[in-house]
């Protein structure tokens, strides 16, 4: 019983060698794979993805029991209720006002899909960030989702006051697609996908090609070889050929 487990653990890590040993052989190929995929995803990149800006703006939200002074109770709520805050930014509401203010030709679905909302942990500050293809656009979109959702948050919160921290900018630099890391995505992807293709083109091929495989495979001992001449099997091709 142990001979055959020590066996059975040999062939595996004959196995494992020769497929490392594999990769290694055609580690040029694998790596001119990846780079070819990882120059393909930039193209792809360049031509088919719409580059997207990001435009923020930052609100404070200040829930005072007292209009004339500010106590650690009225800021310890107003941090608690950030995540209200952020719900309300997002309604229905709000978006819809800002598509009919701005005149969007955009749904409510598709403006919410280019709102982000962030709410610091311990913070009552208040992030809105918009992205857009257009710097210009996220930025003005931004502004109105921030003045509409101010309106909101005292209507419906009954707060005195959402001071306004930072305006949206203006972009000048794309957000996103990253020409970068689709590169390296990319290049990874025809790493493994060329690593898959020699690993199994290995092992689907049951081919005889040394004499270890006609006993590997056979399970039958060589008695001996006839060596293979190329000299030899070229003369008898072209005999044959001169007989036809």
């Amino acid at each position: 019983m142990e001979n055959q487990v020590t066996n059975n653990n040999d062939e595996i890590e004959i196995d494992l060698g020769e497929i490392f040993h594999l990769i290694l052989s055609r580690l040029g190929v694998i790596i001119l794979s990846g780079i070819i995929l990882g120059v393909i995803s930039i193209i792809g990149t360049m031509l088919f993805i719409t580059p997207q800006y990001e435009s923020t703006t930052k609100i404070m939200v200040l829930n005072k029991q007292d209009s004339n002074t500010l106590t650690s109770a009225d800021m310890q709520t107003s941090t608690q209720l950030t995540k209200d805050y952020a719900e309300l930014i997002k309604s229905r509401t709000v978006l819809e006002g800002v598509i009919a203010q701005l005149n969007l030709n955009i749904t409510y679905q598709q403006l919410l899909g280019k709102l982000t909302v962030d709410t610091s942990t311990d913070s009552r500050i208040v992030t809105i960030i918009v992205s857009d293809e257009d710097p210009y656009t996220a930025s003005e979109m931004a502004n109105a989702i921030r003045d509409m959702a101010a309106e909101h948050i005292q209507s419906v919160m009954d707060i005195e006051a959402v001071n306004v921290v930072d305006s949206a900018n203006i972009p000048s630099e794309k957000a996103s697609p990253s020409l970068a890391k689709n590169g390296v995505i990319g290049g990874l992807l025809g790493v493994i996908i060329a690593m898959a293709i020699v690993i199994i083109i290995y092992l689907t091929n049951d081919t005889i090609k040394v004499e270890e495989d006609v006993e590997r495979y056979l399970g039958l001992s060589v008695l001996g070889s006839i060596p293979y001449s190329e000299k030899e099997s070229r003369s008898k091709k072209q005999k044959s050929r001169k007989r036809r």
